[in-house]
This record gives structure tokens, sequence and C-alpha cells, in this order.
């Protein structure tokens, strides 16, 4: 792998006009016990990672990734330095974990995603306890966007090898998120320019009414004799 010094210290400079994009997929999977531990209260396993979308080595370029943890944990700050990139810790509760991606190339900022933690299925349902050894997924789909990188980032980008030969698949259906997601956004468009459309037809009748009131009144101001013979 090439590194910084065959580059000099700017890394070669930048790529004018080059964009180069990486997607990636984070998140966690849980695990219930069965029971809270009694020793420290746990109710999961679980393990947070980041992984690329595609089959492909993401060591290459990424020299770390930081975890940063709930402070009640022994040493929440995390650091993995090659794959796969995660780490396995239990509890009992939800809460934000810091992801921060550093690369080789020193001169392209690190990149930090924010995660909930998911143990639980939203809504809770205290009535319908969680799934004794069934996991529980939760992951999103990111794209990391190196804008006009250094020629060593250009080069380590694009010399990635495949981390195996075998399909390389998630346990979420992306496509079909992206395609639900698409509707939906289609239908709430819809929904919108409907509303759009029946309001501006009050709207115009209103103006219409206004309009009327304005005439009678302006009659009424022009004809003053009239109205006082028409009361008598």
């Amino acid at each position: 792998m090439s590194t910084q010094t065959d580059f000099g210290p700017d890394s070669g400079g930048r790529v004018k006009g080059l964009v180069i994009v990486k997607p990636i997929v984070y998140g966690n999977i849980a695990r219930y016990f069965g029971k809270k531990r009694e020793e420290d209260g746990h109710t999961h396993q679980w393990t947070v990672y980041v992984k690329p979308y595609a089959n492909e080595d993401m060591s290459s370029y990424i020299k770390k990734v930081h975890f940063k943890l709930h402070e009640s944990y022994v040493n929440p700050n995390r650091i993995v330095t090659k794959p796969p990139y995660e780490l396995t810790e239990t509890g009992w509760g939800e809460f934000e974990i810091v992801i921060k991606i550093y690369f080789h190339d020193p001169n392209e900022r690190p990149v930090t995603l924010y995660h909930i933690l998911k143990l639980f299925q939203s809504p809770v349902n205290e009535s319908a306890p969680p799934t004794i050894g069934r996991a529980l997924v939760s992951e999103s789909y990111e794209e990391i966007v190196f804008q006009e990188p250094t020629q060593l980032m250009q080069h380590m980008l694009s010399n990635v090898k495949p981390i195996t030969n075998a399909p390389w698949t998630h346990d979420t259906n992306f496509e079909e998120k992206k395609e639900k997601t698409l509707e939906r956004i289609i239908a709430a468009q819809v929904k919108v320019r409907n509303e759009i459309s029946d309001l501006k037809e009050k709207l115009h009748l209103a103006k219409e009414t206004i309009s009327k009131f304005k005439e009678e009144i302006a009659k009424i101001q022009n004809n003053p004799s009239s109205n006082i013979l028409s009361a008598v």
C-alpha cells in the first residue's frame, strides 16, 4: 500500500474536479438474554459496526474507527484499527453512539456518524417482551463523499480488494427500503399538491366573497339618500 511519503507532505495535492463516493452501512445488532443478568442488570448483547455497502476491503483507505459509548461504560472510547470495524458489549438501555472514521491520509478529515443503539422494537410493548435469541437489526445506509481527494487518497480509494468471493449481503434490503421511501415521498408530494389546490380554491372563493362585499359597500356609500328613503 502506498504511504504518504510516496506522495509528499501534501499527499500529492488535490485532484481538481474529482469526486469519489464510497457507500457504507452502519448500525447495530442486538439479542435479548431472556432476563436481566443478576450481576449487572444487563438484558442484551449488542454489536455496533461500520461496514462497506459493496464487497470491498475498506482497510485500504480507513486507518481506524472510533466508537464513543455511553459514559457509564468502562473506557467508553473504543478504537478499532482493522476490519471488521465493530465492537460487542452488553447493556440494558439505548443511547447514542458517536462513530468517527479516520483515514490513512492525514490530509483527509475524519467523518463522524451518529447512531442510536437499538435494543427494543419501537414502540416498546410491555405486554410483548423481546424474543429470546432473535436478533434485532438497526442499520443505515450512508455515502462518504470525497470531494477533490488528494492523489494519495485517490490511489487508496481506487485500489480496493473484495472481502470475500461469496455473495455480499446485508440484513436490510436497502434497495427495497429505497423504493418504499421513494413511494412515500411521491405519495406525500401528491397529498401536498392536492392540499395546495384545495387551499387555492378556498382562497379564490374568499377573494370573490370579499369583492362582492366591497361592491355592496361601495353602492351604499355612493347612494346614501336612497338608503335613507328605503329605511323610511
